[in-house]
């Protein structure tokens, strides 16, 4: 694109709101403007950073506009330089030297220093701009308004460094003097060996955002709008310009703003060239991971389906076999076969199970990655993997919350931190955030901005109304208080800083600090990748979600208490199924502890729902929702069910989608099989569908899919009245819609927990108790559940007791597999005692009891205050 002046003239100096409190301006509505002025291109060069690139590559794409990949380098002693690597090996580097800045630093800094860019230029030989060599890098140095006799040194030390690629940024300042600075700059730039280039340094996409620019100073610098003084902005003019606009401001210097589009043009590289490659798994038995694959999947399903494969259930392995070779996703595959095989291989094994899109993998089961068998309930494979959509697959699996770090590091240790890391989330300003530091920064007093604050309910998106302002006491036409709501709706949405992802993983073949820069996270041995999860899937590089249940710590230290006592081992596949006293229990929703069914919203469902088989539960548990409830969904379903209203479908394709639901869509994946055998939607198209219903994102409309979903319905032979409905009912649970394949997985775990408490209460309670904090129950309230059922419980004594809860045989009986026990509370439930001092009570009782408390200090060593905390405790 050409500017007015006939120059092509690209905006280099771009700073996003990924430089945290900062930036003024989202990359989409940069990069708009920047199409809308005719810029040849952009260049975005957040601090130290590159976590607001990938946000900026997807928008240049969508509005056709070149983007420049950089950083903006801020040195320890405040020299500051745009970096812009040519190619990829460069990138790579850039990469690599923003995560040894990241790793020496505390989370959310990168210490970098000059000696530190020797990185950049190793093992490339020297370059020149007009005819750059492999793996470049090009520099714009960015002087202070006043620079001194340090920056100059720094910027000969660069020029030497990386000779012909180093340029002194040129930007109007609008100070008076501009004429006696620019000519310095021009002698500086002589000596320097160093160009003139212009920029305008940008801040922010229009002039408006001023005020929120300053907002964000004063939140950074801790002060108010009436304190900031010189540390705010002298003008509103670090906003995107037209190459007319900089050529008119900066006269005699074309040359400057030309060499902004030679630089552009140098810099080639783009984001696309991640041609992201998964870690080779090693083949085993096999030539190939591919190979691997098959034959681990064969050998689980001789093991899954012992009395045979069905015809159906071999045509499901194959056709998904034949599409992971297609997408090559195999390795991927053996990656998480081989996460969960470490888990299961523990001499204490670590209970996982694979949640939501596993479940619709038949391979998936069959390597044991799930315990949901995809064929029982008919999910739809297209709902996890496409060939038409070209997208990694997303595979989640949950360990026991205790001893999720032990797969954590096992990971860390396998790949290295430089081919492994958690992904980032970034942590966004909502209204309620958004208000209190507007309101802070604007100077308002702490009451006034407590009542605004408290005019947001939940996690709200949206500002307060007029009238709501009106009723919490407050004057709306206030000038300052209408400019503090006016700017916090505009910071609503504005990054604040990155945290680490629950358990999303990056792998990767070659280095992962090559792909995208790592840095430390606030915990400790952990360290993260700066792009989030929506990020990686634009780039398409796939993820292992390691994700932490409580409930299966609660399963898996049952099922260790059934062995020990009851001499009954057992694993969650072999559970047994569909037995009818635990349904029972289910449906008088007894079900205080167990998992998903024992909120008083769940409870009140049960009597009326009345499950009685496992997909019964699959549906309990996605029905109480707010989307069905929203949708009118629960109502029609429970008449329907209890046989007063009939049960009709317009045609026999839609039978087969909605007959499990009695003719009442309750999912995302029936919502995905409506709109392919009833609107006629491609399996991708419908994919699109569940992803403009997913609100979290928050950038899909739904309404855009109205059209065609009604015309295809038409077109098949329904009526206009019966398409709009069907539309209308998607529509209205569309923010809150539950997968399936989720609820499956959720199911079978609400199951084995009810059977354990059905079964063997003294377990679950015991178990349960040694679990928490979980769930919606108190330990008091556990345990007089238990009592309820006719359970003896024992105190806490410290002549029997053991930090955790144990069970006993009650005296006077002999223990079977037919006598409940006694549940012996533990140590751990009395507050404020450490568990070493716990467990050091135990270890020195060995088998004696201790005679008196002087007994117990004398043997313990237990300090004062850990002895009345017990006797605080009886």
């Amino acid at each position: 694109m050409m500017s007015c002046t006939g120059l092509p003239y690209a905006e280099l100096g771009v700073t996003t709101n990924f430089s945290f409190l900062r930036g003024g301006a989202h990359a989409h509505e940069l990069v708009a403007e920047a199409a809308r002025l005719g810029l040849s291109a952009i260049g975005v060069a957040d601090r130290n950073t590159l976590a607001g690139i990938v946000r900026a590559h997807v928008a240049a794409k969508e509005h056709g506009v070149r983007l420049v990949v950089g950083t903006r380098l801020v040195m320890l002693d405040g020299f500051e330089v745009l970096c812009f690597p040519a190619d990829r090996p460069a990138y790579g580097r850039l990469a690599k030297m923003l995560t040894t800045g990241n790793r020496r630093a505390p989370k959310g800094e990168c210490h970098l220093t000059l000696d530190d860019l020797v990185m950049l230029g190793e093992g490339v030989p020297s370059h020149s701009f007009t005819a750059h060599d492999v793996s470049a890098h090009y520099f714009i140095a960015m002087p202070p308004y006043g620079w001194d006799e340090a920056f100059e040194a720094s910027l000969g030390r660069l020029s030497a460094m990386f000779p012909g690629a180093v340029h002194l940024a040129l930007s109007p300042y609008y100070r008076g003097n501009e004429r006696v600075r620019v000519q310095k700059l021009a002698a500086l730039a002589e000596t320097c060996r160093a160009p003139l280039i212009a920029t305008n340094d940008v801040l922010y996409h229009v002039p408006e955002r001023r005020p929120l620019q300053d907002l964000l100073t004063c939140i950074r610098e801790h002060c108010t709008i009436d304190e900031a003084g010189f540390r705010l902005e002298k003008n509103a003019e670090r906003h995107l310009k037209s190459g007319a606009e900089m050529a008119r401001l900066l006269p005699g210097h074309e040359a400057a703003i030309a060499r902004a589009g030679e630089l552009a043009d140098a810099c080639r590289f783009s984001l696309d060239e991640l041609a992201y490659e998964y870690p080779d798994e090693p083949a085993g038995t096999s030539a190939t991971p591919q190979e691997e694959l098959e034959r681990l999947t064969w050998l689980g399903a001789a093991d899954r389906y012992p009395e045979g494969l069905s015809a159906k259930h071999r045509a499901m392995i194959e056709h998904e076999l034949k599409l992971i070779a297609e997408l090559d996703f195999a390795a991927y595959f053996l990656t998480v076969h081989d996460i969960v095989r470490f888990a299961r291989s523990r001499e204490k094994p670590i209970l996982c199970q694979g949640r939501g899109s596993a479940a619709n993998s038949i391979v998936c089961y069959c390597l044991g990655v799930t315990s949901v068998n995809p064929a029982e309930i008919d999910l739809l494979f297209e709902r996890f993997i496409s060939a038409e959509r070209g997208e990694p697959p997303d595979i989640d699996v949950d360990f026991e919350h205790e001893r999720r770090e032990e797969v954590i590091q096992y990971i860390y240790g396998k790949y290295g931190r430089h081919r492994a890391g958690l992904a980032a989330t970034v942590i966004s300003y909502r209204s309620r955030s958004a208000i209190r530091e507007a309101g802070k920064a604007m100077g308002l007093s702490a009451d006034v901005v407590g009542a605004m604050a408290g005019l947001i309910w939940g996690y709200s998106g949206e500002g307060p109304g007029r009238e709501r302002v009106i009723e919490a006491g407050l004057d709306p036409d206030d000038p300052r208080l209408r400019q503090a709501l006016k700017l916090a709706g505009q910071l609503v949405g504005f990054p604040r800083h990155l945290s680490q992802h629950v358990g999303g993983f990056v792998m990767t073949r070659g280095p992962l600090d090559e792909v995208v820069p790592i840095a430390n996270a606030a915990m400790e041995d952990r360290t993260v990748v700066e792009w989030d999860k929506d990020d990686l899937d634009a780039l398409k590089i796939l993820k292992v979600d390691v994700l932490s249940l409580g409930m299966l710590t609660c399963i898996r230290k049952a099922f260790d208490l059934l062995d020990t006592h009851y001499g009954r081992p057992m694993t969650l596949a072999t559970v047994p199924r569909e037995d009818p006293e635990t349904y029972r229990m289910i449906r008088r929703a007894d079900t205080v502890g167990v998992f998903q069914i024992e909120s008083r919203a769940q409870m009140s469902m049960l009597p009326r729902l009345k499950p009685k088989n496992f997909y019964d539960l699959v549906i309990e548990i996605a029905i109480v929702r707010p989307g069905p409830i929203q949708g009118d969904m629960v109502h029609p379903y429970l008449r329907r069910r209890q046989g007063l209203e009939k049960v009709e479908f317009p045609s026999k394709a839609l039978e087969e989608v909605l007959g499990k639901t009695l003719g009442v869509p309750l999912f995302q994946e029936q919502a995905m099989k409506i709109a392919i055998v009833g609107a006629g939607f491609s399996p991708a198209k419908a994919d699109r569908l569940r992803r403009a219903m997913a609100t979290f994102k928050r950038n899909g409309d739904i309404g855009t899919f109205r059209t065609d979903f009604i015309a295809g319905m038409i077109a098949n032979g329904y009526t206009t009245d019966f398409a709009e409905r069907c539309f209308k009912q998607i529509e209205g649970f569309s923010d809150y819609g539950f997968p399936e394949s989720h609820s499956a997985s959720f199911a079978l775990l609400a199951y084995a927990s009810s059977w354990l408490k059905c079964h063997y209460p003294d377990v679950f309670a015991c178990a349960l108790l040694n679990s928490q904090p979980m769930g919606f129950y108190s330990s008091s309230s556990i345990v007089r559940d238990f009592r309820e059922h006719g359970g003896k419980v024992l105190p806490v004594d410290v002549n029997h007791s053991d930090w955790d809860h144990a069970l006993e045989v009650s005296a006077g009986t002999q223990a079977s597999a037919e006598t409940s026990k006694s549940l012996r509370l533990g140590l751990r439930q009395v507050q404020g005692l450490r568990e070493d001092a716990a467990r050091r009570i135990a270890a020195a009782r060995g088998g004696r009891p201790y005679a008196s408390v002087r007994d117990l200090y004398a043997r313990t060593g237990i300090d004062a205050g850990t002895l009345e905390r017990l006797a605080n405790a009886d």
